[in-house]
């Protein structure tokens, strides 16, 4: 039977999601006005975000509400490790820190960790979607915008284990909806799925300041 969980966190998250859109990070990023320097920094949280996500998802792998949703081929930390390496060197993890808003996306994943681990099927519904979805095309002006080639610094965009990205993103939907969880649950999870949007929402906020003084 289906939980039509899918169907309720696309509609459940509408809202969220234009919010996120509207910011005035991701109207700037969309115009292409980003320098390397606010790209790497979005990349070195991104990757702490990511790190922990998917260490917590590792852990519950094997649990019937994380299963159906749980592919490695998704991960994006290694990824992201490239991407770093491009952007500062080696020696990478010397020159960067989790911000402020960053430190509470990761508090809030380790915290449903411990406490109700069902709900991290929300945060990899937002983050993995968004990845496949509009992540594609910040990819491309990413690498317009910053004169990337050969893919070098872009690597979190890229999902060379997937050959088709609409039938892997039918195939995670067709996941969501086999979570055997019942209406209370399932409102519970697009909640907290509008949470992880704004936790989002947060960290490209405190980015803002470095594309103003692109613009500027």
């Amino acid at each position: 039977m289906s939980s039509n969980l899918a169907a309720k966190l696309q509609i459940g998250t509408q809202e969220a999601h234009t919010n996120a859109e509207h910011t005035d990070f991701m109207r700037r990023f969309l115009k292409g006005a980003v320098d390397k320097n606010t790209f790497g920094k979005l990349l070195g949280n991104l990757y702490y975000i990511y790190n922990q996500l998917e260490a917590e998802l590792r852990c519950y792998q094997n649990h019937p509400w994380i299963s159906p949703i749980y592919f490695p081929k998704l991960n994006r930390t290694a990824s992201l490790e490239q991407d770093l390496t491009f952007f500062y060197g080696e020696n990478w993890r010397d020159k960067i820190t989790p911000t402020a808003a960053a430190q509470a996306y990761i508090s809030r994943i380790r915290e449903l960790s411990a406490i109700e681990p069902v709900l991290l099927i929300a945060h990899a519904y937002t983050r993995y979607m968004g990845d496949l979805s509009g992540g594609q095309m910040l990819k491309t002006i990413s690498e317009s915008a910053l004169g990337l080639e050969n893919d070098r610094g872009v690597s979190f965009y890229e999902f060379k284990e997937i050959k088709d990205l609409s039938d892997f993103k039918a195939k995670y939907r067709a996941g969501l909806d086999s979570v055997e969880v019942d209406e209370d649950l399932a409102d519970k999870i697009v909640e907290e799925a509008n949470i992880a949007f704004n936790l989002n929402i947060q960290l490209l906020r405190e980015l803002e300041k470095s594309l103003v003084a692109v613009v500027n």
